[in-house]
C-alpha cells in the first residue's frame, strides 16, 4: 500500500461531549451507565469505555456549545439495562427494538437523553 493510503488513525482515543452540569452530567455516566470515572479536573471528567476515554466538558467557547454526536453503547442484555436504567430514572425515546437483520444477527437499539439532552443509544447484535 502507498504511504500515501496508509491508516493514519487505527482508533478512538477520546470522545468529547458538551455538557452544562458537569456534576450532574458525571453522577450520570458514572451512576447510571455504570461507566469508570477515571479523574475530573477543572470544567472536565473523564471515563474509560474499554480503552475509549469519554470527556464530559463545560463549552470554553460560545461556539463549541451545541449537542453533541451520538454515542452508541454496547450493552450485553439490552433489554435487562434498559429495565435497570428505566428504574433508575432514565427517559428513554422508546424501548429497545430491533432496527436491522445482519444475516447471522440482528441488531437493536434504544435511544435515550443523558441529563445534559444529549442523544445516547444502548446497541446489542444478538445472534439468531
Amino acid at each position: 500500500m502507498p504511504a500515501a493510503l496508509e491508516p493514519r488513525v487505527s482508533r478512538i482515543g477520546q470522545i468529547s461531549i458538551n455538557v452544562k452540569d458537569l456534576d450532574r452530567a458525571t453522577a450520570f455516566y458514572r451512576d447510571r451507565l455504570g461507566l469508570k470515572h477515571l479523574f475530573t479536573v477543572p470544567k472536565m471528567a473523564f471515563f474509560d469505555c474499554s480503552g475509549v476515554r469519554l470527556m464530559l466538558g463545560i463549552a470554553e467557547k460560545p461556539e463549541f456549545d451545541h449537542p453533541g454526536s451520538i454515542l452508541y453503547l454496547v450493552a450485553r442484555d439490552i433489554e435487562g439495562t434498559h429495565a435497570t436504567m428505566t428504574g433508575e430514572g432514565v427517559s428513554f425515546e422508546a424501548a429497545p427494538h430491533k432496527v436491522a437483520d445482519l444475516g447471522d444477527r440482528d441488531l437493536w437499539l434504544a435511544f435515550f437523553r443523558d441529563t445534559e439532552g444529549n442523544l445516547l443509544a444502548l446497541m446489542e447484535e444478538k445472534p439468531h
